[in-house]
């Protein structure tokens, strides 16, 4: 099991139509309630009429793993979140994903949303910078900081 970003979730969602309903497979097979048996042609649909069309998927996974390296994530979180096998006795017992890389993913997702939007971004790590990391702790915490507080303030 491995966590999307949540630009991928929202990717996703939006080639539902109305004909599909939650039970049905993302990446549907041949006949209807079987799941897609070939990833290469998943993958051909999945992008086709997008940026993305002449990727493949070796050059997705390692700019992924490439662009989480440039944003401060951990060998050991980007290995996580692209799958690599992390050859421990406890890793055999827990088939959760991590919240921790939840957020990798997230971030690291958003950022490349972020690029094909052509956002220009002035900095790329947050994660050791002690602002924003009080700030996150705080919303964590659910204690005012004043970012919310100003929020407060306009909502009333």
């Amino acid at each position: 099991m491995r966590p999307i970003g949540l630009p991928a979730i929202e990717y996703l969602e939006s080639r539902c139509d109305e004909e599909h309903d939650a039970d049905d497979y993302v990446f549907p097979g041949w006949e209807d309630d079987t799941p897609f048996g070939t990833f290469p042609r998943q993958w051909t649909t999945l992008f086709k009429d997008t940026v993305l069309a002449g990727i493949t998927p070796h050059v997705l996974r390692h700019s992924f793993a490439s662009i989480g390296n440039d944003l401060g994530f951990t060998e050991a979180t980007i290995a996580a979140l692209v799958g690599h096998s992390r050859g421990t006795i406890t890793s055999r017992y827990i088939h959760t994903v991590d919240t921790a890389l939840i957020m990798a993913a997230d971030r690291i997702a958003g950022y490349i949303q972020g690029l094909l939007d052509g956002v220009a971004f002035t900095h790329t790590s947050y994660a050791l910078d002690r602002d924003s990391r009080k700030s996150a702790l705080a919303n964590f915490l659910g204690k005012p900081t004043p970012q919310r507080k100003s929020a407060e303030r306009s909502a009333a």
